[in-house]
């Protein structure tokens, strides 16, 4: 498999750190909108490597990812309060998808 490890790394920080800004309710910030765009490249590179590898983890990966953009979309589309008048009764589902995320890229992490 292409070697993805930034990419992986990268994916999880944000990942984790962008459930837990808005979990304490933190504003918007513009670095987090950078973020979110950076790690979908990561998640496409890591996609790709996936693909390249024929690994059967592609089309897990790609739910996992799918599962957390939205949640994440609302909050770069409408700040806090856009998150919140979408999901802001769903915080335990964004957990739960962002966890099953970074538990998945720590399976793929270790056949790194």
């Amino acid at each position: 498999m292409l070697d993805v490890k930034d990419s992986l790394n990268r994916l999880a920080w944000t990942t984790e750190h962008h459930f837990l800004h808005i979990q304490a309710q933190h504003d918007f910030m513009r670095a987090w909108a950078i973020q979110f765009e950076l790690a979908y490249t990561d998640m496409r590179m890591i996609q790709l490597a996936l693909q390249l590898a024929n690994d059967p983890r592609l089309k897990q990966f790609t739910a996992a990812y799918e599962a957390v953009y939205p949640f994440e979309y609302a909050f770069v589309a409408g700040g806090l309060a856009g998150f919140n008048g979408q999901f802001g009764d769903k915080l335990d589902d964004y957990h739960t998808a962002a966890q099953t995320l970074l538990d998945l890229i720590k399976t793929i992490q270790a056949d790194q």
